[in-house]
């Protein structure tokens, strides 16, 4: 992810107020509730209490985690159903590191937050206030009437995030912007945003670099910057690529939303877990209750970081589902997930970290297996793999897709760690939705020698559909598309920056660099939408990429649309990318940087 100054055209002007961040530091205290044992960082909130007792609470999470990028605390917010804050007197509060916030609700409307769940830029340093690096962060399941009174420029609902910061299911009503134009430089580089609706306002995209909403309900989308894809979004910008830069599907072709924690009339928790819709628009509230089943919080069980992987497999096998509690947990064994049909689910971006080279997760059957919420970590001793959906072509029913969503990868960044490949998908019909994975470029354990790391997803079952592919840094092919009838809804890639010579870094002899995205040549049809790939390569010599995409000429004609590749900061870069999809469009190097150079359709 970027962390450096570039050019980026704004839709909203700069006020000149910068936010202090500084917020009281307030002994956090679990608050009283009748759910199961979730562990010390799961706070759970009711309306009943005092206001003062919920906002020294969150500000007190929020003051540790705003710049705790790498930190080992992890936390989850619950709001059971009712109102907090009034117009008068607003709920206002930041989202920080490694924070989930969600509503306990059946519907949004269930949860309804007078005042502002935000995020603002983080400043790295005068001058340098930017949501680059505002990642490992959720919100969920409620209502925001939005209302910051006294809040100087900050009057709305900011979401200032990057990677890894999904909005899903939530209702916002008033004033929205993806970016932070209260401090500059106010770069950004997101995003994703799913079943959510906006009511009575524009939603200021501003300087998002890329971004992707699937299956919601806006009024109003300011601008693109780079790309910006929409699929099954009703009020959606119309499909305009190149100019501007946005992708729109009507519908989308295959969709399942994420499993979500709620609590009943009777008081009893249950995780929700939503049907499949097939070419859908719109979201699956705003008509009536969200089709599905309900799974009573009996049939799981809630592991802690101190439970072994042994013994959360013993709940496994004998078929409970699974809820992974705030914290990291080491595992010297892989967690197996052995019946179809298991959930497993994250609450406050759980962290999984192999210890002997295992892999970390691996669902065997992958027969309508649902993950959600989970980051995977890659330890120190190299793993093959650190998440395995299914064994390979699993008899899977389409009518029962498995799915991954809020799923994101880290090879270094925390510590140095390394895997060959971070997810491997080889079941059938899987839906990925909201993938980051990253081999980091900053932070600790980062160095082409450190972190190392071929590629970051491969995709071998048939019929695989993703929303949302953010893969980024890897150091051969940073996707692999095996499979047949695969779609993908947005792609976004950055290639490695460290890249330390040419000669180390050749897919063949004579082809320089490896493309970002290969569909490899048994393939006969593939689908693909608003796809990116940037080229940062910061060693001080030129390094180029032959191609940013790789796919048989033989796919039908107009299998991939709206190809773009992009120099990045032309005051460090070098080299760059010379062709967009095979040997068809021209190259993005110092002679045209921070512009898109693109293809309408291929073949």
């Amino acid at each position: 992810m970027k962390i450096d100054a570039r050019s980026i055209a704004m839709a909203a002007a700069m006020v000149a107020l910068a936010w202090s961040g500084n917020v009281p530091a307030v002994a956090a205290t679990q608050a009283a509730s009748t759910a199961p044992s979730f562990g010390a960082n799961v706070y759970i909130f009711d309306p009943s209490m005092a206001q003062s007792q919920i906002q020294a609470t969150v500000d007190s999470i929020a003051t540790q985690q705003v710049d705790n990028e790498f930190g080992s605390q992890r936390y989850a917010l619950l709001f059971k159903p009712g109102t907090y804050g009034s117009e008068a007197n607003p709920l206002n509060f930041q989202v920080g590191y490694y924070t989930s916030v969600a509503g306990l609700g059946v519907s949004p409307g269930d949860v309804v937050i007078n005042g502002s769940i935000y995020v603002h830029n983080r400043c790295l340093g005068p001058g340098n206030c930017v949501a680059l690096v505002n990642f490992w962060r959720s919100l969920s399941n409620l209502t925001i009437n939005v209302a910051t009174p006294n809040f100087g420029c900050y009057s709305g609902e900011f979401w200032a995030v990057s990677q890894a910061a999904p909005m899903r299911r939530v209702h916002v009503i008033g004033f929205a912007t993806l970016m932070d134009y209260c401090s500059g430089p106010s770069f950004a580089s997101g995003g994703f945003m799913a079943d959510s609706a906006f009511d009575g306002s524009v939603i200021v995209n501003g300087s998002q670099q890329q971004w992707v909403t699937r299956n919601s309900s806006i009024d109003l989308w300011t601008n693109a910057v780079w790309n910006q894809v929409f699929s099954g979004v009703i009020g959606a910008p119309a499909q305009s690529f190149p100019s501007p830069t946005f992708t729109t599907l009507a519908t989308s072709p295959v969709t399942r939303e994420a499993p979500y924690l709620y609590v009943d009339s009777a008081g009893a928790y249950n995780v929700f877990v939503p049907g499949v819709q097939h070419d859908s628009a719109g979201t699956t509230w705003g008509g009536g209750p969200t089709p599905g089943t309900s799974i009573p919080i009996g049939k799981f069980f809630a592991a802690q970081p101190t439970d072994s992987a042994a013994a959360i497999n013993a709940q496994l096998a004998s078929g409970k589902d699974l809820i992974l509690t705030p914290g990291i947990y080491h595992l010297n064994q892989t967690i197996e997930v052995t019946h179809p049909d298991t959930v497993v689910l994250g609450l406050g971006f759980p962290t999984l970290i192999p210890d002997n080279g295992n892999v970390a997760m691996r669902a065997v059957n992958a027969q309508g297996d649902l993950v959600s919420g989970l980051l995977f970590d890659a330890g120190a001793q190299s793993s093959k793999t650190l998440l395995q959906l299914g064994s390979g072509h699993e008899p899977s029913s389409a009518s029962d897709p498995s799915m991954l969503s809020d799923v994101f990868f880290r090879i270094g960044g925390a510590a140095a760690g390394k895997a060959t490949t971070a997810l491997t998908v080889n079941s059938d019909n899987a839906i990925l939705d909201d993938i980051w994975a990253w081999r980091a470029d900053h932070g600790n354990g980062v160095g082409w020698t450190v972190n190392t790391s071929d590629t970051g997803v491969v995709v071998n079952g048939d019929n695989v559909t993703a929303y949302g592919l953010f893969v980024e840094h890897f150091q051969k092919f940073n996707v692999i598309w095996n499979g047949n009838g695969g779609t993908d809804v947005f792609f976004q890639n950055e290639l490695p920056y460290d890249v330390p010579s040419q000669a180390a870094w050749m897919e063949a002899p004579g082809v320089d660099g490896y493309a970002a995205f290969k569909v490899s040549g048994g393939v006969t049809s593939f689908s693909g939408y608003g796809m990116g790939s940037y080229s940062f390569f910061n060693q001080g010599i030129n390094i180029y990429a032959a191609h940013a995409f790789e796919v048989p000429v033989s796919l039908p004609a107009g299998s991939l649309h709206d190809l773009l590749t992009i120099f990045l900061d032309p005051s460090h870069g070098m080299g760059g990318i010379l062709h967009v999809v095979n040997d068809t469009g021209g190259s993005s190097t110092i002679a045209n940087p921070d512009t898109p150079v693109t293809v309408v359709s291929y073949p």
